[in-house]
């Protein structure tokens, strides 16, 4: 992946390739994001069809089971995009590796309910269109993922350093 990157960037005019690479883990983080967000929709989009057609299933019953079933999809996405490419960690061993994944998934936990607060007030609650409190929805969380990643999770030790960091 490191090699298709580093090929697309040396594509573009020197000062964006200088722009890239002075930010290159935001740049990383917002390009694997739109990937995962583009896993949770598709995985929502997916359980949202299989429940409304297979009836008895209220509104506020789609968008938890949806919401659920996407997170579960996307942050197991995100986990591995995120400690391989933009964070790139270096968390080695089954102990560590179960801390890092711990701390990964604790704080998408907090991030899950954030997301679940807003659907069923904005989808289930007022009626406003289930993909545009997704969307909406989506962007809060993205943000509060990376801090939340980028100061808990996958922080670097004092004297550590990363490609990117």
């Amino acid at each position: 992946m490191d090699k298709i990157i580093k090929a697309c960037v040396s594509i573009l005019p020197k000062p964006l390739q200088n722009i890239y690479y002075k930010y290159e883990e935001k740049w990383l983080y917002l390009f694997f994001g739109v990937l995962t967000t583009v896993v949770s929709f598709a995985s929502a989009g997916l359980a949202k069809f299989v429940l409304e057609h297979a009836g008895g299933y209220s509104a506020g019953d789609v968008s938890n089971i949806s919401t659920v079933f996407s997170w579960v999809c996307a942050v197991t996405f995100a986990y591995i995009t995120n400690k391989l490419w933009v964070f790139e960690s270096n968390a080695k061993g089954l102990k560590n590796i179960l801390v890092e994944g711990g701390r990964f998934y604790g704080g998408r936990v907090f991030t899950l309910a954030v997301e679940w607060v807003i659907m069923n007030i904005g989808f289930a609650k007022l009626g406003i269109n289930y993909w545009v409190v997704k969307i909406a929805a989506n962007v809060i969380v993205l943000i509060l993922n990376y801090v939340i990643s980028k100061i808990f999770v996958f922080r670097k030790k004092d004297g550590e350093v990363g490609q990117n960091g």
